[in-house]
């Protein structure tokens, strides 16, 4: 078990580099099952998540050539199926979230899937509905063993069909999208998410010869295909990193530069984060964030004060609402928190009001922040990550407090952050990762 000592209350300044996106390459690592050619992934993240992924296809019988630190070559054409059955691809798979993506492919290519039901952040249900039901849709056979709570689908051959989805999921969209780019016939995919990562699958997929249109909008059209070759891609810079470093820039009040955030996929990112009263500018494709004494939060045009809500692409994004949530502990003015997607992510908040954060816990899915405008400094404590993102808020909030915080169970932070105590001591951060 390892911890992170943290000195607060100290200014920060330089630039930093996020990090490959990890909601985009754990669908790009499973697409590689699609062709036996080789696959050439630049900007993979070296984090758990995906770490584990890459050891799963390894067991699975693909060819990895780790070309260096973040760049991957994968190459599926001599794959033991006899894995997807045995107990270590049982416990494996269930480790990681990322693997339900796994069936898709599996399916469109060999005509069966298996996982184990897949963990992942304890912040509420997420249900696997939308993607089975998408499986059968095209042609598969599902089952679930309820015992060994194991999924399985099966199909001699997907068949291409209309479909509606119940609910725009990222990984859903992406999963049968995978399975329906070698179904026989044409495939049309309604309320399909539109996040930037699925457009990057999308793009992916077409470089390896598969025929899809309506890339970028909720109506996917695929022309199934007999055959998908291999490609190159290079993944997508993370845009919760990105978040989280405009959250340590303001709330430790540092001037910093984060590069290359590719500022056409952001979306909704800047409004947001401009509406809690930060002040930053575009130079080239980086985001400039300046020193500040401090930020107020926008009221709307009838004076009643700001919500900030997740919602499907384009709208905000449900993975900074925990970090906008502690920028906002600091601001001066009031905001609403709206988590609508997952019913326990706001439940660290209890960590926040010990350090003296003013804030209303109004019902699992909505709190509202009163901000300190500066004028306390929360105080340090000792806490632990109960999820990547609520990790790593506690961080930001440890990194503004005043005294030294630990915070346990950082292997949850480190399943979406790539080195991010190397990079905060390359700003100036007083960081420690302590093995216990």
């Amino acid at each position: 078990m390892a911890l992170f000592k943290i000195e607060g209350g100290h200014e920060l300044k330089g630039s930093v580099t996020p990090q490959g996106a990890k909601n985009e390459v754990l669908q790009i690592l499973c697409a590689v099952l699609l062709t036996p050619e080789k696959v050439k992934v630049n900007n993979v993240p070296d984090i758990i998540d995906v770490n584990k992924l890459i050891f799963i296809l390894g067991e699975l019988g693909v060819k990895i050539n780790r070309i260096d630190k973040n760049t991957y070559e994968f190459q599926a054409d001599e794959l033991d199926l006899d894995y997807l059955k045995s107990d270590g691809y049982k416990k494996h798979g269930r480790s990681i979230r990322g693997s339900i993506m796994l069936v898709g492919p599996m399916l469109a290519r060999f005509g069966k899937g298996y996982i184990p039901r897949p963990g992942g952040d304890k912040i509420g249900r997420r249900r696997l509905d939308t993607h089975f039901q998408g499986f059968i849709n095209l042609g598969g056979v599902f089952r679930y063993n309820k015992e060994e709570r194991f999924y399985g689908v099966e199909a001699k051959k997907l068949k291409g069909t209309d479909m509606l989805l119940d609910e725009a999921s990222v990984t859903g969209t992406a999963n049968i999208l995978m399975a329906a780019v070698l179904a026989e016939g044409i495939t049309t995919i309604y309320n399909a998410a539109c996040e930037p990562y699925i457009q990057q699958l999308c793009k992916m997929l077409n470089a390896m010869g598969a025929k899809i249109t309506g890339i970028g909008s909720n109506l996917l059209t695929i022309e199934g295909v007999d055959y998908l070759g291999g490609c190159e891609h290079t993944v997508l810079p993370d845009m919760i990193e990105i978040g989280s470093w405009i959250g340590v820039a303001a709330m430790t009040r540092s001037e910093i530069t984060i590069k290359n955030v590719s500022w056409e996929n952001l979306g909704q990112i800047p409004n947001v984060f401009r509406k809690l009263g930060i002040v930053f500018e575009r130079r080239g494709d980086d985001i400039y964030i300046p020193k500040n004494k401090g930020y107020e939060i926008q009221s709307y045009i009838d004076g009643s004060f700001l919500t900030v809500s997740d919602a499907p692409w384009p709208g905000f994004t449900p993975d900074l609402l925990s970090i906008v949530l502690v920028i906002a502990t600091q601001a001066k003015g009031s905001v609403l928190i709206h988590q609508k997607m997952f019913e326990s992510r706001l439940f660290f908040v209890d960590k926040l009001l010990d350090m003296g954060a003013r804030i209303i816990l109004c019902d699992p899915h909505r709190a509202t922040v009163i901000g300190h405008n500066f004028e306390y400094q929360m105080k340090a404590t000792r806490m632990s990550s109960p999820d990547i993102r609520a990790g790593i808020s506690l961080l930001i909030a440890a990194l503004a407090a005043k005294g030294t915080s630990y915070i346990d169970h950082i292997e949850q932070i480190d399943r979406g952050y790539e080195d991010i105590e190397g990079k905060l001591r390359s700003l100036g951060a007083k960081i420690e990762r302590i093995t216990e």
